[in-house]
């Protein structure tokens, strides 16, 4: 896998182009001189993390029959104030999804994710614990 990273700007407003071939926008926030001009790198690892384990959950839903209508994700991420480097210590995963879901089956599909095919998980594990919660059709379970 490779990226490639371009500047655009005399700031900090690049453009990733990665082997998907799909151009990303990553900035600075502005009280360092970014323009908001795209997501924060940290932002960036959050999102890899709710996309990966997104693709999981849904493919394993799916070879189990289970009826998905709507699908959408949270990804809140805690890090240490002041520290440098400020990797994320905590990380919680809302899963928010709609149709006609075996909360056991959608349970099991997490665990599946988190355990054993998120490849983001098993990066960000190492310093954050990563926990999660799940809603089907707007009940919560734990």
């Amino acid at each position: 896998m490779t990226v490639e990273l371009v500047r655009v700007d005399d700031a900090f407003h690049f453009e990733a182009l990665g082997t998907s071939n799909v151009t990303q926008h990553i900035d600075a926030a502005t009280d360092i001189g970014g323009h908001n001009a795209g997501a924060r790198p940290m932002e960036m690892l959050l999102m890899g993390l709710a996309g990966c384990s997104a693709i999981d959950v849904i493919l394993i839903l799916q070879k189990q029959k289970q009826v998905i209508e709507d699908f959408k994700l949270s990804v809140d991420g805690f890090r240490e104030k002041g520290a440098t480097p400020a990797p994320f210590q905590q990380i919680h995963i809302t899963y928010r999804l709609k149709g006609e879901l075996n909360p056991e089956r959608v349970k099991r599909a997490i665990d599946l994710s988190m355990d054993k095919y998120c490849s983001a998980t098993a990066q960000l594990r190492p310093s954050a614990t990563i926990t999660y919660s799940f809603e089907i059709n707007d009940e919560v379970y734990a």
